[in-house]
C-alpha cells in the first residue's frame, strides 16, 4: 500500500503526493514549515538560518540572494518526521527500512515526467541554481543534496549515492568519491579510457533521499528500496542526453559525467564531523544538461546539520540491526548517537544473553561498518536514545581491566580528523551487568507507581504562592 502523508490532527483531509512538494505541504500543515522572507545571501544566511531552525522546522528561502529558485533546508531534521514519512508508529522506521532493503520492488518508467518540464542544454549552473556557501571556510558553493546516480558498465544496475559537489566552473563539478560503489563503477569505465554517464537528482521525495542512503551489496538499486518504502513502483525516467534513469517527480537534474584520467581541486568542505574535509586533487563532473520542473525548488543540506547526521543514521541503523540480530539474537536494538556524529558512536541494547556475548557484540559491531569507532553494549532497562543512561551504564556496570576491548590499526572514516587518514584504534564498552552478580546489587532504583501519576491532577494551578499552605 502506498504510503500517504496525512497530518495526525485533521480527519479528512486530501492525500498528499509523495514528492517532495506533498512533504512540504504535510510540513507546513503540522507547523513545521518556516517561510523565510526575501533577502538571505547565498553566502552564509541561508545555512545560517536553517541551521538555527535545524530541528524545529524546516526552511523554505523564498529569493535567495535574489534568486527567482526558492531553497529548502531541513526537511528530514527529525526522526518523528522520518518515521511520518514512512507512515510508521514511533520506534518502527528502522524495521520498516530493513523489510525495504530486503525486498525491493522494481521501478516503473513514465510518460509525462514532471522533472523534464524545462530543458537547458546551455549550463551555467550559478545563474539556473541558488547554490549556497555553507560553512566559514568552505572553498565555494557545492550541492549537497544531490542524488548522483550512475551505472554499473557490467550489469547495468544502477546506484544511488549523496556525494558533495562542488561548483568549479559553469558545467563543472568537483566530487568526493569515497571507495564505494559509484567510485568502482568509474574506475572500472576509467580503466578503458571512457567517461561514466551520471545523473545528478535534486529535490526527491523524502522516501528516496533516506533510500539512497542504504548500506546494500553492489548491484541492488537505491530506487528499488525507494519503490519498496513508497509501497508502490517508483516512477522514473530516463535522461535527455544518457540512459540513467532518475525519479520522474524530482525538482531538478543535473546530466552529464565522471570525466576519465582527470583530478582537480576540491575542498575545503564543512562536513559530518563539524570539521573541514581537506582540499585535496579529486574526481570531476561536467554537466551536459539541466533538466528541471516548472518553478523547480532547491533542496540544499547544511554541511554538519542535524539533518546531514539522521539522513545517514536510520539507513545505517537498520543495516546495522539487521545484521547483527542475524548473528545475535539477544541483539534488541541499536543507536548511533548525535555525539558520535550519527557515525561513529554505536549504542547496542540486549536482552538475555550468554556470558562473553557482548564481546564478541562489539566485535560483530565494529564489523558492521568501518565508520564506528565506539561500541557500548547495554542491557534492556537502559534507553540507549537517552546518552545519559547510556553514561550511566558505563559509570556504574563498566570496568576496564576486564569489560574495555580495543583494537588498533584498523579502518576508519577518513573524515575523522584524530585518524592517519582513516586508520585508528576502536573501543568496546561491555556496560552490561556481569551475569554472576548477585540480583540486589545491581537492581535500578523506582518509585512504585511514579510513571502512572497524573501531574496535572496533582499541581494546584490556582494556588501559586506557598506561604498561603503553612
Amino acid at each position: 500500500m502506498e504510503k500517504i502523508f496525512s497530518h495526525p490532527s485533521q480527519e479528512g483531509l486530501r492525500p498528499l503526493g509523495a514528492d517532495l512538494r506533498g512533504w512540504l505541504d504535510f510540513l507546513q500543515l503540522n507547523k513545521c514549515l518556516s517561510v523565510i522572507k526575501p533577502g538571505n545571501e547565498l553566502r552564509f544566511g541561508v545555512a545560517g538560518t536553517a541551521n538555527r531552525l535545524d530541528g524545529s522546522s524546516a526552511s523554505f528561502f523564498s529569493q535567495p540572494g535574489g534568486h527567482k529558485v526558492p531553497i529548502v533546508s531541513g526537511v528530514l531534521s527529525s526522526r518523528l518526521w522520518i518515521e511520518q514519512a514512512m507512515g510508521v508508529d514511533p520506534g518502527q522506521a528502522l524495521e520498516q527500512f530493513k523489510n525495504a532493503c530486503n525486498n525491493p520492488m522494481a521501478w516503473r518508467e513514465s510518460a509525462e515526467p514532471p522533472c523534464q518540464e524545462v530543458i537547458h542544454h546551455h549550463v551555467d549552473l550559478l545563474k539556473l541554481l541558488p547554490i549556497p556557501v555553507h560553512n566559514e571556510h568552505d572553498s565555494g558553493p557545492y550541492i549537497t543534496a544531490g542524488l548522483l546516480i550512475a551505472k554499473n558498465p557490467q550489469t547495468g544496475i544502477q546506484n544511488v549515492a549523496i556525494h558533495r559537489l562542488q561548483i568549479s566552473g559553469p558545467n563543472r563539478l568537483g566530487a568526493l568519491l569515497l571507495p564505494r560503489h559509484t567510485l568502482a563503477f568509474f574506475q572500472s569505465m576509467e580503466d578503458q579510457g571512457k567517461d561514466l554517464d551520471i545523473a545528478i537528482v535534486i529535490g526527491a521525495d523524502p522516501l528516496t533521499l533516506l533510500a539512497s542512503q542504504a548500506i546494500v551489496p553492489i548491484n541492488h538499486d537505491e530506487l528499488e528500496i525507494a519503490s519498496a518504502l513508497h509501497g508502490q513502483p517508483l516512477e522514473v525516467t530516463p535522461c535527455v542526453t544518457n540512459a540513467t534513469r532518475v525519479p520522474a517527480h524530482a525538482e531538478i537534474v543535473l546530466e552529464g559525467r565522471l570525466l576519465a584520467n582527470i583530478r582537480e581541486d576540491e575542498g575545503p568542505f564543512g562536513e559530518f564531523p563539524q570539521y573541514y574535509g581537506e582540499k585535496a586533487k579529486r574526481h570531476v563532473i561536467e554537466i551536459d544538461a539541466v533538466t528541471h520542473r516548472k518553478k523547480p525548488i532547491f533542496h540544499t543540506i547544511v554541511g554538519g546539520s542535524i539533518e546531514h547526521l539522521l539522513l545517514g543514521a536510520i539507513p545505517r541503523e537498520a543495516t546495522i540491526l539487521n545484521q547483527m540480530k542475524k548473528l545475535f539474537p539477544s541483539v534488541l536494538n541499536v543507536h548511533l548517537s548525535r555525539g558520535g556524529v550519527c557515525r561513529y558512536h554505536l549504542f547496542v541494547q540486549v536482552g538475555s544473553h550468554f556470558d562473553g556475548e557482548a564481546k564478541n557484540i562489539i566485535l560483530g559491531a565494529f564489523a558492521s561498518h568501518y565508520d564506528i569507532k565506539h561500541v557500548v553494549v547495554v542491557d534492556s532497562d537502559v534507553d540507549i536514545y537517552d546518552s545519559t543512561e547510556v553514561e550511566w551504564a558505563i559509570a556504574t556496570r563498566f570496568q576496564a581491566h576486564k569489560d574495555l576491548v580495543m583494537i588498533e590499526n584498523s579502518q576508519g572514516s577518513k573524515l575523522d580528523p584524530s585518524t592517519a587518514n582513516g586508520i585508528g584504534s576502536k573501543l568496546g564498552f561491555d556496560a552490561t551487568r556481569p551475569l554472576d552478580a548477585q540480583k540486589f546489587k545491581f537492581l535500578r532504583i523506582r518509585v512504585p507507581g511514579e510513571k502512572d501519576i497524573d501531574l496535572e491532577k496533582q499541581i494546584d494551578s490556582h494556588l501559586v504562592d506557598w506561604r498561603k499552605v503553612l
